[in-house]
């Protein structure tokens, strides 16, 4: 951003590679900090805008802004930053960041009524539970006009006179968009995976017979085996699965996955035997795997569209206490089979 318009600065449309690696790197959750992944609040240039050009409104977070300007090659448009904290428009508008207040603020602070000659802001669809357009316009004098849900769209949106289809106001949930989730929350749990792990593999050298370091290796590898199954349950089955999963609760959806993974479990003991031979280790699996992947699906509510606040409130008062009670009871079961 080198280069300036009377003092605004101007963007490139063309993503960098280091854009490209910050990106891939967030969403993996390495360096995900807001305090580093966001740009400076304000008004931005894209290509050589004029007061004629249209006011895009995004957010401060750096994927949400980047996002948008690699949409906007060939286009001459102005960006309006809001003060999000470092958080996407959608939960920003929930967390009411990204909102009235802001965008009226922000307008005032760029001295926007100077920079153009008309009175137009294109937010984006999903910040529109932050912002009161009738509450915009009395304040500031500038109209919102809401722009379609994805920014893929957006070019089809400004030819086609800034007015958006019925395709474009829907909000869809596919398995490319739910997928894309999934990497934070593979590496945000993980530590409490390997936690978990370690403390199986310490406890399973426990026996009659004193402690054992060989039966870490055959009940503790196998204890370990069955944890990381039921972590990805949780944390890739459900989510790549969620519209096919009974229920609506995602705590339900996450418990099919772990009853369907103890289901085999038990086939298994009846065909091969193998390191199920103690039906107290049996049943202790057939609780914890179950209440593990019930308990991590339920993360990935707040990256879904299929939840409200009030709604996931309401699950995590039912199933919460349901999933502590069968671990602690599979735990209790798989301790005492070590000395049965």
């Amino acid at each position: 951003m080198d280069a300036t318009i009377n003092n605004i600065p101007v963007v490139d449309t063309r993503l960098k590679i280091s854009d490209r690696l910050s990106s891939w790197m967030v969403r993996w959750g390495v360096g995900r900090s807001r305090s580093r992944y966001r740009v400076g609040p304000g008004l931005y240039a894209v290509g050589d805008p004029t007061p004629e050009s249209p006011v895009l409104v995004s957010a401060n977070y750096k994927l949400s802004f980047d996002r948008l300007r690699s949409e906007l090659g060939g286009l001459d448009a102005w960006i309006l930053v809001l003060d999000t904290k470092g958080i996407n428009v959608w939960c920003a508008a929930g967390k009411g960041t990204f909102g009235t207040d802001e965008l009226v603020e922000r307008v005032e602070a760029v001295g926007l009524d100077k920079v153009v000659s008309h009175r137009t802001l294109i937010v984006p669809q999903l910040g529109a539970p932050g912002v009161a357009a009738h509450d915009v316009k009395k304040r500031s004098g500038f109209r919102v006009v809401y722009g379609p849900v994805r920014v893929g769209d957006l070019r089809t949106f400004l030819d086609a006179g800034r007015k958006a289809g019925p395709e474009m106001r829907r909000v869809r949930f596919r398995l490319w968009d739910r997928a894309v989730q999934m990497p934070v929350d593979l590496t945000g749990s993980a530590k409490y995976l390997l936690g978990v792990a370690a403390a199986f593999l310490l406890l399973s050298g426990l026996g009659t017979d004193g402690y054992s370091t060989a039966r870490i290796l055959t009940v503790g590898a196998t204890s370990v085996v069955l944890l990381v199954g039921a972590y990805l349950g949780g944390v890739v089955a459900a989510p790549l699965l969620l519209p096919w999963l009974p229920g609506r609760a995602f705590s339900a959806k996450g418990a099919w996955v772990g009853f369907a993974a103890s289901s085999a479990l038990v086939l298994y003991r009846l065909v091969y035997g193998g390191p199920f031979e103690s039906l107290l280790t049996l049943a202790a699996w057939l609780l914890i795997i179950p209440a593990v992947s019930s308990f991590l699906a339920m993360n990935f509510t707040g990256s879904s569209t299929y939840t409200s606040l009030s709604g996931v409130k309401r699950e995590m008062r039912v199933a919460v206490p349901l999933q502590i009670t069968a671990a602690v009871i599979g735990l209790g079961l798989w301790v005492t089979g070590l000395f049965v």
